[in-house]
């Protein structure tokens, strides 16, 4: 169903929230009457009272009674239980009992499934700490969470959760991982100072929010906010106002189940009127023969066979790392037109890669990706004098460093520190250093961390090759070039600076969406009893090292493959424009790459928004309210989303798509409880995997509905024609329960573990409308149900002539329907193509088992005398024997020369020749 555009903007907040990042700490301080030595406990408690407890509010329960009556609200599902009463009323019970089981399991499974859905909330508050340090009186205590009140100051250090959203006051070296927030892949620089009113979530430096970690640093914060008012509390409360949608497949199967019944009432009661009033049935006669009619039109098992169609593609996924949370969430991979993914962690490793190295010899680029020292530096201008200068660069990075690289026992590489100082470090291995011999030969005596506040981080190292000492800096480019005057030559000697050329290397870096650090040395004699930063200075800048967190090689794969389906992919990031549009670049996402930022959509109105949501292929620098628009905009488009992501800002948007897909390793827990499918490797291009998966999964599905449906057609016409023109049955009640629950079910059961078609992933996904009977499904639907008929009252007529008893003309009627299935399930495993083929007429080993289970049933059926007690069944000779089996074979014949002659006239669109779009000849 497609979405409202007026639906598309996000819910409004209840209460505006003060732009707190862009006052003075002490402004803060003052609105909040508030100290820097923390409340009075007893102020505390009163603020408790007024404001709540710092804790999300649990998610409206809904009754389990109420949940499973729920599942029962079906139009297909309540005819089968109106036939089912009125079988048991006439004492048929075996059929009562059977369509009662069918749907009582539907209803179980629905109702487990649905349950799990309700965790979602649960997981947003876990995010919160268990408990907080504060200052209450000026003394230092720790407290419970829940208990936290605007007005508090919390005390934070490296690897604290922070507890609530709150107003820097003070900072030291103040590092905060965001990423669940934002999407932002590296922790974010804290300042005490206060940012522009108007600056978006990820560039509030002087704030800190609820559920982020402080990756390094010490911080003493104003508590601003407390539970659903904080940011994290509201990504809760857009996460409670977005509803599941329905997907495609039960969207088509309601449509279906409503055409359905009102055609089988119809039918049912005209046939009633008929059979009393022309024929002169008594009432009760008629209402049998009715009964017998409704046991043959209603597809019984096809919720059951869908149902496992659907578990079986579970299987297939998981095998593929795709878990999926929910049955239906299987097929709308199928269907997807359009997947919104994250940037960080999903198509990118979440790996910070030293690059590039640009000095005044020329550019180095680093080989490899990651954490792994492995690889090696390659000049891409300036030859050796460019390596050498790279070199020097990298040591100044290995030494003006606190992070550590280990190795893990699976070959990765795990970090202990700042991401970026990581990557130097494995640049250092690149370059040819040995982080631990260069430490002891250069000795650290000396430190300045880094600050915010001047946004540098400088050391004091033994030097080998003096009496003296060296400074080796690195921090932000502009920030180290004020210290310097003078640059390394092309020999390593001091040079004159020149500002421009360095300027113009990090604004070639940004373009490339790299992220740069500048670096500097100076040899100062003797040792310097000192070492504080007003010490800091008259440097040599020896070059700059841009990182980026690179896409992951499959999923650049996955792209193709993805653009080659006809399946578009966006990217919406909480990272930088530049940087976003560098990463859709490499991973080729389109062929014109059109950035968005969150600020430009704050502008654009909610009518507008569909249109560019289309045309753009990156939104860069969005917050949860902004995913959540571009989704719905999608939606109200008749597009079929997929959203990706892994953070808690995610979870809104993954709830409200089509498909949400959850990131199993770095994903929150709020992120996959939201989402109907999880990655179990973290790997995009496991979504690739799963939509092949999807598409063939619907395609069984409609396989199952194009072999039942005949079956149960033919069934139905024969018991019509025989009461409109007065002959005898062609089959008994029970003979036509057992066609339909025991061969019908056991052969399109069979459908289910088909293998994907040739060319699958080469046909564009379906339209979000299209019917699930095509209209070549329903021709064959047709035809085949008349084909069916045909043979069995030509059986029956052959038999009589013949001069078998009624019984055993019965008994061969319901032996040609099974031959007439066996023969149309390999006409029917072929959506698409011919089963004149060695793998066609081979059979897959479940199509095998299941003829074999069927002719045994049907053998005993046919010959067993106890059977014949239960069916009225009789035996069959085994010449009639040898032309039922004959019969069926020529209706296969007949068939595939049907669909032969309709693919060469070109009547169905779905059989004419698959046109493989550019992308995927390109991605071949």
């Amino acid at each position: 169903m497609a979405v409202d555009p007026a639906a598309i903007a996000a819910p409004a907040v209840a209460e505006s929230t003060p732009s707190w990042h862009a006052i003075e700490a002490d402004e803060a301080l003052r609105r909040l009457a508030a100290s820097p030595e923390g409340l009075a406990p007893d102020a505390a408690a009163r603020r408790l009272h007024e404001h709540g407890a710092n804790a999300l509010p649990p998610p409206a329960h809904t009754p389990g009674w109420c949940r499973l009556l729920r599942q029962f609200n079906d139009p297909l599902i309540l005819f089968l239980l109106a036939a089912a009463v009125v079988a048991a009323v006439l004492a048929h019970y075996v059929d009562a009992g059977v369509i009662a089981a069918v749907v009582l399991v539907n209803a179980i499974v629905g109702f487990v499934q649905e349950g799990r859905a309700e965790q979602a909330l649960s997981a947003l508050r876990s995010m919160l700490a268990p408990s907080a340090r504060v200052l209450r009186g000026g003394a230092r205590m720790q407290v419970a969470v829940e208990s936290l009140v605007p007005g508090d100051v919390l005390l934070l250090e490296a690897g604290d959760r922070i507890a609530a959203d709150a107003r820097l006051l003070r900072g030291r070296g103040l590092r905060v991982d965001e990423s669940v927030l934002t999407g932002e892949s590296v922790p974010v620089e804290k300042s005490v100072e206060p940012v522009a009113a108007g600056a978006d979530l990820g560039g509030r430096t002087s704030m800190l929010y609820s559920g982020t970690l402080v990756a390094a640093g010490q911080a003493t914060a104003l508590v601003v906010a407390t539970g659903p008012q904080t940011q994290i509390g509201h990504i809760g409360t857009l996460l409670g106002q977005v509803e599941s949608l329905t997907t495609p497949l039960l969207q088509q199967i309601a449509r279906f189940g409503k055409m359905f019944t009102t055609v089988a009432l119809v039918a049912a009661a005209a046939l009633l009127l008929f059979a009393v009033g022309v024929r002169g049935y008594g009432w009760l006669d008629a209402l049998m023969i009715v009964v017998a009619l409704a046991v043959g039109a209603i597809p019984e098992g096809l919720p059951a066979v869908i149902t496992i169609t659907l578990a079986i593609g579970v299987r297939r996924m998981a095998a593929r790392n795709a878990i999926v949370r929910r049955l239906p969430a299987v097929e709308t991979l199928g269907a997807t037109t359009v997947i919104c993914s994250d940037k960080t962690g999903t198509l990118t490793r979440n790996e910070m890669t030293a690059r590039s190295i640009a000095t005044v010899a020329g550019r180095v680029e680093a080989e490899g990706g990651g954490y792994a020292p492995n690889g090696a530096l390659a000049a891409r201008e300036g030859g050796d004098a460019a390596l050498a200068a790279a070199q020097r660069v990298a040591r100044i990075g290995l030494l003006c460093n606190d992070a550590q690289l280990h190795a893990a026992d699976d070959g990765h590489w795990r970090i202990d520190g700042d991401p970026m100082e990581a990557a130097l470090l494995a640049l250092a291995g690149k370059a040819g250093f040995d982080g631990a011999a260069m430490r002891n030969t250069h000795p650290r005596l000396d430190e300045v961390p880094f600050d915010a506040a001047h946004r540098f981080m400088a050391t004091l190292h033994a030097d080998a090759e003096g009496a003296g000492a060296l400074v080796c800096v690195k921090g932000a480019p502009e920030q180290v070039l004020a210290l310097c005057t003078a640059q390394a030559g092309r020999d390593g000697a001091a040079a004159r600076l020149e500002p421009a050329f360095w300027q113009q290397a990090i604004d070639a870096a940004g373009a490339e969406g790299q992220r740069v650090l500048g670096f500097a040395w100076r040899r100062v004699e003797p040792v310097p009893e000192r070492f504080a930063l007003d010490d800091i200075g008259e440097l040599v800048f020896a070059g700059l090292v841009g990182f980026i967190d690179p896409p992951r090689e499959e999923a650049v794969r996955a792209v193709a493959d993805c653009r080659a389906a006809g399946i578009a992919v966006k990217m919406i990031t909480g990272d930088h424009a530049a940087t976003a549009a560098a990463i859709a670049a490499q991973l080729r996402l389109a062929d014109d790459i059109r950035v968005v930022t969150g600020q430009e959509l704050e502008g654009v109105a909610d009518a507008d928004l569909p249109a560019l949501a289309e045309r753009a292929s990156v939104f860069a620098r969005t917050t949860p309210e902004h995913k959540l628009r571009i989704v719905r905009a999608l939606q109200s488009r008749g597009h079929t989303v997929a959203m990706t992501g892994d953070g808690v800002n995610d979870a809104p948007s993954l709830k409200q798509a089509d498909i949400g897909v959850a990131m199993g390793h770095k994903g929150t827990e709020a992120a996959k409880e939201a989402s109907g499918m999880v990655l179990a490797d973290d790997n995009f291009a496991s979504i690739a995997a799963a939509v092949h998966e999807g598409r063939a999964v619907y395609d069984n599905i409609r396989k199952v509905i194009a072999f039942t449906l005949p079956t149960n057609g033919g069934e139905a016409l024969a018991v019509i024609l025989a009461i409109m023109f007065g002959w005898v049955l062609p089959m008994t009640p029970p003979q036509i329960l057992w066609i339909n629950m025991v061969l019908a079910i056991t052969l399109g059961l069979a459908l289910a573990f088909e293998p994907p078609e040739r060319g699958v992933m080469a046909r564009p996904p379906r339209r979000r409308d299209a019917p699930l009977v095509s209209a070549f499904m329903l021709w064959r639907i047709v035809l085949v149900s008349i084909l069916f008929s045909v043979g069995a009252f030509g059986i029956f007529a052959w038999a009589q002539a013949r001069g078998h008893d009624v019984a055993t003309t019965r008994t061969m009627v319901v032996n040609m329907f099974c031959a007439m299935e066996i023969f149309y399930l390999f006409s029917v495993r072929y959506l698409y193509g011919t089963s004149f083929s060695l793998r066609g007429l081979r059979g897959t080993p479940a199509v095998l088992w299941a003829i074999v289970a069927v002719v045994l049933a049907q053998l005993a059926f046919t010959y067993l005398p106890w059977m014949h007690l239960l069916f009225d069944s009789r035996p069959v000779p085994l010449f009639e024997g040898i032309v039922i089996v004959a019969s069926g074979a020529a209706l296969m014949g007949l068939l595939e020369l049907e669909k032969a002659l309709l693919r060469r006239l070109g009547v169905f669109e779905e059989l004419r020749p698959l046109a493989v779009p550019p992308a995927a000849r390109e991605a071949a």
